[in-house]
């Protein structure tokens, strides 16, 4: 028996199936999957089960975020898009906003919009590095959320430049810590904790740290506000 519950975040549900509780985002495209995830109907809704396994975010909300500042009309600005495993989720979030979809490689993006984006018209991608935000030329909007998933050792420097090119005055910055990409040697809680710091001597509020393993031992996810 399938059952579907609030979880007071928009557009993202928890999905009882087969006797565990898994999250879930209602599809935009019914029928379509897009890393193997498997989904579930109640009436006449399907849902595609979010994988904390494959997605900081879902694993982030599944450690107790306490808030998902990505909403039904959000605008976006992702880095790190990869293929498009958790910005197809975020896609499915935001409805009619938007998801401004960056990533440097090109064989990666390629498969990002081969994968997604032809699927859905909410998300632009953008083939570009991070480091550059003024090449960015499709990103007509200061957006309400940035999303930042990559792997440098300056990422949180990279991301800050990104927020004070693009993000909302009051908006959100969600940045994902790679522990081993910034330092090979010190433990991750010392990471994270540094990165936070950056963040906040760059005028950023920290709402919350999440260690969210078991379902990854190697990042970190904080949230913050501009």
């Amino acid at each position: 028996m399938t059952r579907v519950e609030e979880t007071g975040f928009d557009n993202i549900f928890w999905v009882q199936f087969e006797g565990k509780r898994h999250l879930g985002t209602k599809n935009l495209t019914p029928g379509r999957t897009y890393y193997g995830e498997r989904t579930v109907r109640e009436n006449t809704v399907e849902y595609r089960l979010w994988d904390p396994y494959r997605s900081k975010l879902s694993a982030a909300i599944h450690k107790g975020l306490n808030y998902v500042p990505i909403k039904k009309g959000s605008y976006v600005l992702y880095l790190g898009a990869s293929t498009g495993t958790t910005t197809s989720h975020v896609s499915d979030i935001v409805e009619n906003g938007i998801v401004f979809g960056v990533e440097v490689s090109a064989r990666v993006a390629r498969e990002f919009v081969e994968r997604v984006v032809k699927y859905r018209n909410n998300i632009i991608p953008i083939v570009s590095d991070a480091r550059y935000p003024q090449n960015y030329n499709v990103v007509f909007t200061a957006v309400d959320v940035l999303y930042s998933d990559i792997a440098q050792p300056d990422a949180t420097d990279i991301t800050i430049d990104n927020a004070r090119s693009y993000l909302k005055r009051g908006g959100y910055l969600v940045l994902v810590v790679k522990a081993r990409s910034i330092d090979p040697i010190m433990s991750v809680p010392e990471i994270i904790d540094t990165e936070a710091d950056k963040l906040k001597d760059a005028g950023f509020r920290i709402l919350q740290i999440i260690n969210i393993a078991p379902f990854d031992r190697e990042h970190g996810f904080i949230l913050s506000q501009f």
